[in-house]
């Protein structure tokens, strides 16, 4: 590994530190000013000066500025920068429900809520990384120190010029963390400062390594109670030189010798090499027969001739770099986020094909492709393309969400043209011409990790995909199913029409079957990148993904991945690149050259040689062939498929998911019988983990709290808390106040078939996710025996509301025990005090709300 050493060169460092917002009151506003970076960035600008690789004129302090501020000077430093750029940012940080994009939030951020959150005045990440990757800066390094920094991961990961930019984040993705005190600076910038002034040189990898260390030590924790660990991303060869006090930077290498040479000769080179350049250009002219007729010798003495009677000014004009070509135009390209690589790879060659070029060697036209999620995309083509063209709010505006508006649109099901037709309305500013077929297939399959997978072709093939999954986990029980987010690519969606079969009309409980931890992974491409971060989740967990992605694989940093097996659920319908002319009202200065251009790379993209880039992808031909040589673990001709999906569908199945994922609904049952007596107090009594969870439920979510004693009279709990929405404070103060341990047993028995009927009856009306949460030491699980056992079971699998039971008895979950077979029969998950409980339950009742934790 060699280490980039800046000192000597054009440096800048832009450190940006918010302290102060506009917009603080609710509902729009941000949590408050933050007055401990106040002290962030004066102790890291004075930290940088005393480290010598920047000096006074390299580091620049932007305080508080607007999201226009934050621009210029961004910009500014990027231009200046010719060593080590260096961006610090402190202040607030946001990232929309997906958890697929890190919002930088400026002095006049707002919020502006809802499932898909909007952020006035705040920078996407992204187009931050754009920025920094333009700047002719050697390394670049980015340090973020706010809520939700780790977030900036993914968005790293998926970055094509990520080599020369290193990124340190201040804690792991969708944690938020607390500022400190108002007189001191932040956690985690106070201990950075500390490290830079420790004297000697030090690296961007050392001062990581340095941070995880001292903070781990120093038992940091996050607003959700977790330890604090910041991250950091870089490419495994590269290191940075941060601070070096008191050492003499290395002097410049010496400039290679030049050998002398006579005057003459080095007319004559000279005159040679503008002789070849000179024919070079007589070739691309109409003027070959001229060099034919002068030849190559002849014409350097000619140029010798003119050289000496007309000096060189004629010469220089003649071999001047100056192009020829004119400016081909440029089209715009949007496809499915999935589908974004093979698209770049299939312009990039067109751009050079025979068919893109004159015969004077110039381009016909260019392409810009970009991806945006696929709901966006939809909605901004269907019901949103007035405001495309010309934005009218905040709110609604696709110009910032998804783009520019596209000449060409690329999705990955030909029914999403159908879906745009059945949104638009007579004011619609955007006509789709969609071709009749697709030009290539991928099936979206069931990818199992080697050793848990189907061994047999009838298991991987002719099944339901819900069938597969409940096949798998009867292989090992503990295998996990994950699925992109279906809102930002089509191959997710496609696959939950599979998952929502027609049989299933309860969408929250297929859901429980791909559930996981925190958000979804935005593309397959993600999902197959962050499952190898863990290896033992690596091998027991199974994607969603389309199948070219098991040939052409995925750029991200890892590529040790457990080998996977890929199964053909007969009922999920595939990925289909069609093409899609998009014309606007009102754009008709180049129509004709457009309509042209856009014609061209229709025809070369649906021909044979585009369709070879597709498979070389991993792409099936549209009849299903498959190119050789296929990935492992593929079947060559996996028969019957499903056909494509209906636009119908994919909207009805679009709007069950939404719903499912929607306000959910929870009902705590705690145990508050006598033997609880012992397990009450602190974080880990049943009080203290079900206030930890509560940070998974927001403002719209309703839930209630039983407190569950008592074998006789009309019920056997007492409302602690009543169903509703509440805020955290709210629920706290009620567990506090109103839930007590009683000198009676409870009665599970009776207790859990009264939830399930509550919230049965409560879920008539909606699609809401429901979840029962039962906090019980197990003491009195002798009334869960035989028949009541059965009683139980029954109404679980009826109902089909997830029962997540809470045992803190460290057998709880053993196979046997009732709370286990009822998590199981009702789709829950069972968890014991062999689990980290508060954590473990913490994720269970996120999945079911809308929480920031």
């Amino acid at each position: 590994m060699t280490r980039f050493d800046p000192r000597g060169r054009t440096n800048r460092a832009l450190l940006v530190g918010v302290s102060e917002y506009e917009f603080t009151e609710p509902p729009h506003g941000v949590p408050g000013d933050l007055p401990a970076v106040k002290h962030d960035v004066n102790r890291l600008r004075d930290a940088l000066l005393r480290g010598r690789v920047f000096d006074e004129h390299d580091v620049i302090v932007s305080r508080s500025p607007s999201q226009d501020e934050f621009n210029r000077a961004l910009h500014t430093a990027a231009g200046e920068a010719e060593g080590l750029l260096l961006l610090y940012f402190a202040g607030h940080g946001a990232i929309p429900s997906a958890g697929d994009e890190l919002f930088l939030q400026m002095h006049n951020a707002r919020v502006v809520p809802g499932r898909h959150a909007v952020f006035p005045g705040a920078e996407m990440f992204t187009t931050v990384l754009t920025v920094l990757a333009g700047s002719p800066a050697e390394r670049v390094v980015v340090i973020l120190d706010c809520c939700f920094a780790g977030n900036a991961a993914w968005l790293w990961e998926r970055f094509e010029s990520k080599r020369r930019v290193l990124l340190l984040m201040s804690v792991q993705a969708n944690h938020r963390v607390d500022a400190g005190d108002p007189g001191t600076p932040t956690p985690f910038t106070g201990e950075l400062v500390q490290i830079l002034d420790e004297g000697g040189e030090l690296g961007f990898r050392e001062l990581s390594d340095a941070l995880r260390a001292r903070m781990a030590a120093d038992g940091y924790e996050t607003v959700r109670g977790d330890p604090w660990e910041p991250q950091s991303r870089s490419e495994p060869d590269e290191d940075v030189l941060l601070a070096a006090p008191g050492v003499k930077p290395p002097p410049p290498p010496p400039p290679p010798p030049v050998p002398p040479r006579r005057p003459l000769t080095a007319l004559l080179a000279l005159l040679g090499t503008w002789a070849d350049t000179v024919s070079a250009r007589l070739r691309r002219s109409r003027l070959p027969g001229l060099l034919h007729m002068v030849g190559p010798t002849r014409l350097t003495a000619l140029l010798a001739l003119a050289a000496i009677g007309l000096g060189s000014y004629g010469i220089v004009a003649l071999t001047s770099d100056s192009d020829p070509c004119a400016p081909p135009l440029e089209l715009r390209a949007l496809t499915d986020p999935d589908l974004a690589p093979t698209v770049t790879a299939a312009a990039d060659a067109y751009l050079t094909s025979d068919t893109n070029t004159t015969g004077d060697g110039c381009r016909r036209s260019g392409i810009t492709v970009y991806s945006a999620g696929s709901a966006d995309t939809v909605a901004a083509l269907g019901q949103d393309s007035v405001a495309w063209q010309e934005p009218r709010d905040e709110e609604s505006n696709p110009q910032r969400d998804v783009g520019p508006q596209p000449d060409v649109w690329i999705p990955a099901s030909p029914a999403d043209a159908a879906r745009v037709a059945a949104l638009q309305d007579t004011d619609a500013v955007a006509e789709l011409e969609a071709d009749d077929e697709p030009f290539a297939h991928s099936p979206v399959v069931l990818a199992v990790p080697e050793r848990i997978a189907a061994k047999s072709l009838g298991d991987r093939v002719g099944l339901p995909l819900t069938r597969m999954i409940d096949h798998l986990r009867v292989r090992d029980e503990k295998a996990a199913v994950r699925r992109p987010d279906p809102e930002f690519a089509d191959a997710a969606l496609l696959a939950t029409v599979g998952l929502y079969d027609t049989a299933n009309a309860d969408a929250a409980g297929a859901e429980q079957k791909v559930a996981q931890p925190g958000p979804p992974a935005p593309t397959a491409a993600d999902l197959l990148c962050t499952l190898p971060a863990d290896d033992d989740v690596d091998n027991r967990t199974a994607a969603l993904v389309p199948e070219f992605l098991l040939r052409s694989g995925v750029a991200c940093e890892r590529t040790t991945r457990t080998p996977r097996t890929a199964q053909y659920p007969n009922d999920v319908p595939g990925v289909q690149p069609t093409f899609v002319r998009v014309r606007w009202e009102g754009a008709d200065r180049d129509e004709s050259a457009r309509d042209r251009a856009a014609g061209d790379f229709r025809a070369w993209l649906t021909g044979e040689e585009g369709r070879a880039v597709f498979a070389a992808d991993g792409f099936r031909s549209t009849d299903g062939e498959l190119r050789r040589p296929r990935a492992p673990g593929v079947l060559a001709d996996p028969e019957p498929l499903d056909e494509s999906a209906g636009a119908g569908e994919m909207t009805n199945v679009l709007d069950r998911y939404r719903a499912a994922h929607g306000p959910g609904r929870v009902l705590y049952l705690l145990d508050s019988s006598g033997s609880m007596a012992g397990l009450w107090e602190g974080p880990s009594g049943g009080p203290g983990l079900l206030k930890q969870s509560l940070g998974g439920l927001g403002a719209q979510d309703e839930y209630a709290v039983w407190g569950v004693s008592g074998t006789s009279g009309d019920r056997p709990y007492e409302s602690v808390l009543p169903f509703g929405p509440h805020t955290r404070k709210e629920a706290e103060r009620a567990v506090d106040t109103r839930a007590e341990v009683r000198d009676a047993q409870a009665d599970p028995h009776a207790t859990l078939l009264a939830a399930l009927d509550e919230m049965a009856e409560r879920g008539t009306a909606d699609d809401r996710p429901q979840l029962i949460v039962h906090i019980t030491d197990s003491e009195d699980d002798t009334a869960l025996t035989a028949g009541n056992l059965d009683d139980v079971l029954t109404r679980a699998r009826s109902v089909k509301i997830p029962v997540a039971t809470v045992s803190l008895d460290s057998a709880g979950c053993d196979r046997t025990e009732p709370a286990a077979r009822i998590a199981t029969a009702s789709g829950g998950r069972c968890l014991d005090a062999g689990d980290d409980l508060g954590a473990a339950l913490a994720d269970e009742v996120a999945r079911t709300g809308t929480g920031e934790d």
